[in-house]
């Protein structure tokens, strides 16, 4: 009997960099967000300021190539794309991780349901969160599926088991060493499925070829009323 492989579908998110690193190379983020529409979504990332103008992944990816030449990286990647499907809105966050800051995620979120998903190779560090007006739900590091939190951090248990994550804390040396070994090379694409498990949308290759709104990200830690 044949059996479908959960993560195949998103592998195409975890190429190595020795290897290419995939079209959105090894640092990038996706969100998806529920009760907002594209241009609102480029608002929330742009304080207001933009709200998107119509174009495609290649223009977005120009944008955020020049504005790490310019800023040498440490800012990400200045710029998002937005395109409908569904019910949802996909943000895509092209050498960024702001999505899955929880000084940035909240204000994201406000009114809203956000699911996001960071890649980040240099860092060593993926991240996953799930929030709901404002508030973080649950959120785990995605090579330590073990140690989650936020409001409710166990609502995701029951789609996580069904990804083959271990949710017990690895209780010795040897639970440790297996436990990083289950997920060092997995943790992308569990986030992702697990991502799809839970807005019906799975982020294929094919989306980036879906024209989109683009724009700016603009001042992502200042304290600043409204979204």
């Amino acid at each position: 009997m044949t059996t479908t492989d959960p993560l195949a579908p998103f592998q195409w998110l975890n190429v190595a960099e020795s290897e290419g690193g995939g079209r959105l190379g090894v640092i990038f983020s996706v969100a998806f967000f529920r009760g907002l529409d594209p241009a609102e979504v480029v608002r929330r990332f742009s304080r207001g300021e933009d709200s998107g103008q119509e174009s495609d992944f290649a223009e977005l990816d120009d944008r955020v190539y020049e504005f790490v030449e310019e800023t040498d990286g440490g800012d990400g990647g200045g710029h998002v794309g937005v395109l409908q499907t569904g019910e949802w809105c996909v943000a895509i966050e092209p050498f960024g991780w702001l999505v899955t800051l929880h000084e940035v995620l909240p204000r994201l979120s406000r009114g809203c349901e956000v699911v996001a998903v960071t890649r980040h190779d240099y860092a060593a560090e993926h991240g996953f969160e799930y929030a709901i007006d404002g508030t973080i739900v649950t959120g785990y590091r995605p090579r330590h599926p073990y140690e989650r939190y936020g409001s409710d951090p166990d609502r995701l248990n029951g789609h996580m088991r069904e990804l083959g994550m271990g949710l017990d804390r690895p209780e010795d040396e040897a639970a440790w060493d297996a436990a990083w070994e289950d997920n060092y090379d997995t943790a992308v694409p569990r986030g992702f499925a697990l991502a799809a498990k839970i807005t019906g949308v799975p982020f294929t290759e094919d989306m980036l070829a879906r024209p989109m709104l683009v724009g700016p990200i603009v001042d992502p830690f200042g304290d600043v009323e409204g979204a």
